[in-house]
């Protein structure tokens, strides 16, 4: 069933509207790994609706609302299981503050999930490169002329994260790998002379093209993320500003699921944006439920979604 305010199938539920008010409806202990892009505080323009997290002005008043988010979201994760937040720190504008700075989101992040009750799990740096990122802001700290001038002010690109964050308790669903990891993802090719082990049921510690991929996603730094590997998202800008919208990788979302979820888990995304996590959640076997407030980007969600070929019927949800 379809209309503007929520799409529902049985393999995923997405919905336009608040998030909060949509978590409330559903059952504690349901949700078996969240992932996300929470809203940069007021570096972008979302909309301009009251709900939106994104026009808040200070940290303070984001983290008083965003603090309903959390809550909810501890109350629907199963127990032992994980939510990743994707971030970056974001920065300080000298017409704001006098000043030209970084603000440490992750770290306010971070602290604030600890706070919520979450046990702090680990973190995972998404390498960028300096240079696209100059061409594309004109930074001044990025540009090899400051270097030239006075590099007292020059300072490194900043890099995505992947805050990762627990529900304390057991973990009642082992997320199981009895044949390994078999799938790579990421740029980087999987060495020819491991595909012998394509396939293999055997004993895993001989498993070497599962400990290769395991070890490419053990590192603290994912170097190898397609950065432009992303659904579609023009249809969904309004306006210049909506001139930042950008999906998290495809990349990066199929790591996460494969890593922290389990087939037949139902994954959640609060800010669901143009549907990305719902997406892969899907096509990875998952059910998924998924929310954002603005309609465009709702709209560009339905689109991606209805564009997955439909896979073999699961159980539908219970909400």
């Amino acid at each position: 069933m379809a209309d503007e305010r929520h799409l529902i199938t049985k393999q995923f539920a997405i919905y336009r509207g608040d998030c909060v008010e949509v978590m409330k409806k559903l059952p504690t202990a349901s949700v078996g790994f969240s992932v996300f892009s929470p809203p940069f505080m007021n570096l972008y323009c979302y909309s301009e609706d009251l709900e939106d997290m994104g026009n808040c002005q200070t940290a303070e008043e984001f983290f008083e609302h965003f603090g309903f988010v959390t809550r909810e979201l501890l109350r629907l994760m199963m127990p032992g299981r994980v939510v990743a937040v994707h971030c970056m720190d974001l920065p300080i504008h000298k017409q704001d503050s006098g000043y030209i700075a970084q603000y440490d989101f992750p770290g306010d992040l971070s602290r604030h999930f600890v706070e919520q009750g979450f046990v702090y799990h680990g973190r995972v740096c998404i390498w960028k490169d300096p240079l696209v990122t100059f061409m594309r802001t004109k930074t001044t700290s990025l540009a090899h002329k400051q270097i030239v001038s006075d590099s007292a002010t020059c300072r490194t690109g900043a890099a995505d994260w992947i805050l990762l964050f627990r529900k304390k308790g057991e973990n009642p669903k082992p997320i199981a790998h009895p044949c390994g990891l078999t799938e790579y993802h990421g740029l980087r090719k999987v060495p020819v002379e491991l595909n012998r082990w394509i396939g293999w049921k055997g004993d895993q510690k001989k498993n070497k093209r599962s400990h290769w991929i395991w070890q490419q996603y053990a590192s603290p730094v994912w170097f190898d993320i397609h950065q432009t590997d992303v659904l579609p998202f023009k249809t969904a800008r309004e306006g210049d500003d909506e001139k930042h919208v950008c999906p998290l990788q495809l990349g990066v979302i199929e790591r996460c699921i494969v890593l922290w979820s389990a087939e037949g888990d139902i994954v959640f995304t609060p800010f669901m944006g143009v549907g990305s996590e719902v997406y892969v959640a899907v096509k990875n076997d998952r059910r998924a439920i998924g929310v954002d407030l603005k309609g465009s980007y709702y709209r560009q969600a339905v689109r991606n979604l209805k564009s997955l070929k439909k896979r073999k019927a699961r159980k539908g949800f219970d909400l």
